[in-house]
């Protein structure tokens, strides 16, 4: 028997404002895929990444999370879910009063039973494994951008969730910077077997990172096409393939 996907999309459509952004979204992410939502700005990406995180509630569909509704149930059992899932936000939302330790154990404190040592533990691990051991006394506003979103990144991962989704990751990075981090959240699906969500406008990003991409088109506002990014660049319909093409190569 098939194993289930871990995130499964039905006839969904996401709203904003009371206007409907995109709709008849259907797609399923297996445990351990890195998966790419792209499209250009403003043709709701950011808007689906609310919905699957269990922000905001579908106009229509259904979005499963291991077999279950994500949006059912009473509240504690919804906020159980969204707990399974960590989110990493494009500008990091890291406490600025905090530093970087104390940020990771933040929510370790909030929705955990483990002991002081316990946070301590995980919050050096966490930042060791993003490269920021040195950094654990270090407050947001002494870091450069790479290391805010390598320390949002530490903090999705606090309570160990088995989701992970990343809204515009490269952000704000120069090409150096957005490439380390690639290499970094590819190394850490691959090291922990976390599924990854990346909601990006980013190309080379979705081509060095991702196993799959789902592209929304602003104009019909739904998805028209998914599969890998090489697949999509060379075979594509031609609003996927010009969209892959911006990085110089031929469409």
């Amino acid at each position: 028997m098939a194993t289930p996907p871990l995130i499964e999309v039905r006839g969904l459509a996401v709203a904003a404002g009371g206007r409907v952004i995109q709709h008849d979204l259907a797609f399923a992410i297996p445990r351990g895929e890195v998966f790419a939502v792209v499209g250009r700005s403003g043709c709701g990406k950011s808007t689906l990444l609310r919905h699957l995180v269990g922000l905001d509630q579908p106009s229509a569909g259904d979005i499963f999370f291991d077999g279950e509704p994500l949006h059912a149930g009473t509240e504690a059992e919804q906020s159980a879910r969204r707990r399974r899932i960590g989110v990493m936000f494009q500008a990091g939302a890291l406490w600025s009063s905090m530093s970087l330790a104390e940020n990771l154990q933040l929510p370790m404190r909030l929705f955990t039973r483990w002991s002081a040592a316990e946070r301590a533990e995980r919050a050096r691990f966490l930042l060791a494994l993003v490269g920021l051991g040195e950094g654990a006394a270090l407050r947001p506003a002494q870091l450069s951008g790479g290391m805010k979103k390598r320390a949002a990144l530490a903090r999705a991962l606090a309570l160990a969730p088995e989701a992970l989704v990343l809204d515009e990751p490269g952000s704000g990075l120069d090409p150096v910077n957005a490439a380390r981090l690639d290499a970094l959240v590819r190394q850490l699906a691959a090291d922990l077997g976390t599924t990854v969500v990346m909601v990006t406008h980013d190309v080379d990003s979705v081509r060095s990172v991702a196993d799959r991409a789902v592209f929304l088109d602003e104009e019909s506002q739904t998805m028209t096409a998914l599969d890998t990014p090489d697949h999509l660049a060379r075979h594509g319909p031609a609003p996927v393939r010009r969209f892959f093409a911006r990085d110089g190569e031929p469409a």
